[in-house]
């Protein structure tokens, strides 16, 4: 008898699935008629059983989407796309007259040519953009094929939604978004900038949907692939099994306190609906509450935190803080990952090449886009909506990444390390940063700056 391998057992399980079920076809090779256009006029046609979009200069997104809606449902099709292109598949996404005019938003699935290679990355068109670019799953990005036909699944089963390139598991995303509960599933051809992509094309063919016995036909997704969790100061089942856990609860101030006080500041600081806030004083640091500490000292770690600034806000997370310094006035003493409205803030334009921006190790490395080849700005979400922070450290290598995007990357302790603390304002305090352990500091400049969903693991 031959020998059945781990990978020729899943794709038998995938296979057994996919003939039990019992899934509807959503073209019928020959018309539109359980179709619609919106959004721009690119030409969408029908070619030998296959829907064809092609770009045209001068128009704007332009979608077709399925007049019918739906919730949870399990969604296949297979896609061949045109080098230079971009297009996506829509899925519980919505067209309104009261949001832009009925612009088309909601959750799409990637389908990029790009040298970054995020297909199969989920993107919340026309609102908060990326959700999950697949920048740290290299085996989604080798997955997709150009010029090829590329088998793409999607999987949105309550909160949860995953997907799949050519049966390599992509993205895996929890996810609340109020309104996106249920919507149209569409075909997108984007717009182009490049005139010479005009006429490009993007190619669907057998688009089908299964809405039953959807967890009984669910795929499985590997350990290793990451999960992105949004829902607010919860720990998915995933993360609790990770080592994960919430550093702040969402409800109390536990496991915080004034840096320089022995309990949680009484002014200044605020729980308010689920969000940690520091109210603006006019823009002096520690002026108000106080920077807020962790009881807890950390050493190899992974943390996240979901923050929200106001217009020209300032603000920062602080790691191997050492709290034996500036005891006893001004802000406590660490490494930063910097917060800030790099467009209104002054000190965007201080420090050396950009090393007070948004994402920086405070003063001293500059963040930059290090997960994206050919685009040098970093993603930073817009005044009032969240963003996500992530610093890693393991060993003596730190990385600091904003809505999962690598923006620095640095190793701490060593000789350019060093150089680069001597020509900072750190400069006067030996060994800074070198610290075997510290505490988190979240910082009051001054300024109004919301947190939620802050959590680590040790690593």
């Amino acid at each position: 008898m031959k020998k059945l391998t781990v990978l020729s057992v899943v794709s038998l399980c995938m296979s057994l699935s996919v003939q039990a079920a019992d899934w509807t076809s959503l073209f019928n090779g020959k018309d539109l008629s359980n179709w619609q256009q919106l959004g721009g006029k690119a030409k969408f046609t029908i070619d030998n059983g296959v829907i064809v979009g092609e770009s045209k200069s001068g128009e704007p997104n332009s979608f077709l989407t399925t007049k019918q809606d739906y919730s949870d449902f399990i969604f296949e099709t297979e896609i061949k796309i045109d080098a230079g292109l971009n297009s996506g598949i829509q899925f519980r996404s919505q067209s309104l007259t009261d949001y832009n005019n009925g612009r088309v938003h909601g959750y799409q699935m990637e389908i990029d040519t790009s040298d970054r290679k995020w297909s199969g990355g989920v993107f919340e068109e026309a609102k908060r953009g990326w959700l999950y670019a697949v920048t740290r799953n290299e085996a989604c990005q080798n997955a997709f094929n150009l010029d090829v036909w590329n088998h793409y699944r999607v999987e949105a089963i309550h909160n949860r939604i995953r997907t799949w390139v050519n049966k390599v598991a992509c993205a895996d995303v929890l996810d609340n978004q109020e309104g996106y509960q249920s919507g149209f599933i569409a075909f997108q051809v984007h717009s182009i900038k490049n005139k010479n992509l005009e006429g490009t094309k993007v190619r669907f063919r057998n688009p089908r949907i299964l809405t039953e016995d959807l967890h009984n036909n669910h795929w499985y997704t590997p350990s290793e692939v990451q999960e992105i969790n949004y829902l607010p100061n919860q720990l998915s089942a995933k993360q609790q099994s990770e080592g994960w856990t919430l550093l702040w609860d969402g409800k109390t101030t536990n496991g915080w306190k004034g840096t320089k006080l022995k309990d949680f500041p009484q002014k200044g600081w605020d729980i308010d609906n689920g969000e940690l806030v520091i109210y603006s004083s006019g823009g002096g640091s520690t002026r108000n509450g106080g920077d807020i500490v962790t009881l807890q000292e950390f050493s190899e770690f992974e943390l996240e935190v979901d923050f929200k600034i106001t217009a020209g806000a300032n603000s920062g997370i602080k790691y191997f803080v050492d709290p034996n310094l500036l005891k006893e006035k001004g802000a406590a003493i660490g490494l930063e990952f910097q917060i800030l409205d790099d467009k209104k803030h002054p000190d965007a334009k201080k420090g050396h090449k950009g090393n007070r921006t948004i994402g920086s190790l405070y003063d001293l490395i500059p963040a930059r886009n290090l997960s994206e080849l050919t685009r040098s700005t970093k993603r930073v979400n817009s005044i009032g909506d969240w963003n996500r922070a992530r610093i890693v450290v393991k060993g003596n290598r730190v990385e600091h990444w904003l809505n999962n995007i690598k923006v620095v990357e640095y190793p701490r302790g060593s000789q350019i390390f060093k150089t680069l603390v001597q020509h900072s304002k750190y400069a006067k305090w030996p060994n800074f940063g070198q610290r075997e352990k510290g505490p988190i500091i979240l910082q009051d400049h001054g300024d109004e700056v919301r947190f939620r969903s802050i959590k680590v693991r040790s690593l």
